[in-house]
């Protein structure tokens, strides 16, 4: 069944003209996707990709979706599209470890192998998360996100994922990145290999990064996303805010800085992270 092809044209039509045939299409994509083998975003020759037809598969599982009752008894209540139940652990061949406490994966998101998910966590459908990766409690993984091998999610750090519109690029934590408490990494921003975020840094895809080590300041524009760069070590910072006003208050803007960039000592101190996989 030939999906690129297929899932664009079902999901160009009204929802009156979604069939039998779209609902079996479906089926086959989300299989896959579930499996990790198609995902909403790669890297080919270097460079991140959306995968456009990906995410309009995931989109026309929401139109082909009813509101079905998942409830586990009058206390645990939930409704869903029935398209997008919680992820079925009994049939994963991976050795994935779902700490009990309240956590939710839901339908169409890929788990790799040794995955560690402590309570209470989300990941959302279309999202990617590799081999050995850690999500930690009260973090978020969005829909389409893409975590590398090795990814260290502490507790209450957010990454923001992107359905709509299908071309725009989810965000990406690569290999061995880590990503400190409290953190939020959003619109489409890519943290490179290694790359360490300290605990409470807010990166959006419109905030500018601040490179001391290299004097430079790293944006996005119209046609990059927003990069930190490899082995960077990223902490919350902040800029004078401009104007008289802001002056006259001593108003700053908090901004992410990048002070370092990762070597043994840096190793060292993430090294711990070991003992909790």
């Amino acid at each position: 069944m030939d999906l690129e092809t297929l899932i664009p044209l079902h999901f160009s039509r009204k929802r009156e003209a979604l069939d039998e045939e779209s609902r079996q299409l479906f089926e086959a994509f989300v299989a896959r996707l579930d499996a990790g083998e198609i995902r909403a975003a790669e890297k080919r020759s270097e460079q991140w990709q959306v995968n456009h037809w990906v995410k309009q598969g995931i989109l026309l599982g929401f139109r082909l979706g009813w509101m079905a009752d998942f409830s586990i008894n009058d206390t645990f209540q939930f409704r869903d599209k029935h398209t997008y139940p919680l992820k079925n652990f009994t049939a994963l061949s991976q050795n994935v470890r779902l700490v009990p406490g309240g956590s939710s994966v839901r339908r169409g998101a890929y788990l790799g192998n040794n995955v560690t998910l402590m309570p209470p966590m989300y990941i959302n459908t279309g999202a990617y998360v590799d081999d050995e990766t850690m999500v930690d409690s009260h973090a978020l993984v969005g829909s389409c996100a893409q975590i590398g091998k090795r990814v260290h999610l502490s507790a209450g750090s957010q990454i923001g994922g992107v359905l709509e519109p299908v071309g725009a690029m989810p965000v990406i934590i690569e290999d061995d990145v880590l990503i400190g408490g409290n953190c939020g990494i959003y619109e489409g921003t890519i943290v490179e290999t290694r790359a360490v975020v300290g605990a409470g840094t807010i990166i959006t895809g419109s905030t500018p990064v601040y490179d001391l080590v290299n004097s430079r300041v790293l944006r996005k524009t119209a046609s990059t996303p927003l990069v930190v760069p490899r082995n960077a070590v990223v902490v919350p910072g902040t800029r004078p805010a401009r104007g008289a006003f802001a002056l006259e208050h001593h108003i700053h803007i908090a901004c992410p800085v990048i002070v370092k960039y990762r070597d043994d000592s840096t190793d060292a101190t993430t090294a711990l992270e070991e003992l909790l996989r």
